[in-house]
């Protein structure tokens, strides 16, 4: 008879896919930063996600609202104005 105790053999156990972070073609270095975060995650207890997820939220609204680092005025887009 089997203990109700006994592990599941590995096979039996659920395997998440997290998705790659590392290049995602990300060009703002405060974006890279926050997204880099997201790999540790897997580390991270179930209980504490909500926590992660919104210090990322709130560190991507605040690279959002932030003026660009390398901001150059002749290469933003055109009001067609000459």
């Amino acid at each position: 008879m089997t203990e109700l105790t006994e592990p599941e053999p590995a096979a039996a156990q659920p395997s998440l896919d997290w998705p790659e972070t590392g290049d995602a073609g990300v060009s703002d270095p405060a974006v890279a930063h926050a997204l880099a975060r997201l790999a540790a995650l897997p580390q991270v207890p179930v209980a504490e996600h909500e926590a992660v997820y919104n210090e990322l939220h709130d560190e991507l609204l605040a690279a959002l609202n932030s003026d660009p680092a390398n901001s150059d005025p002749g290469s933003g887009p055109t009001d067609g104005a000459a």
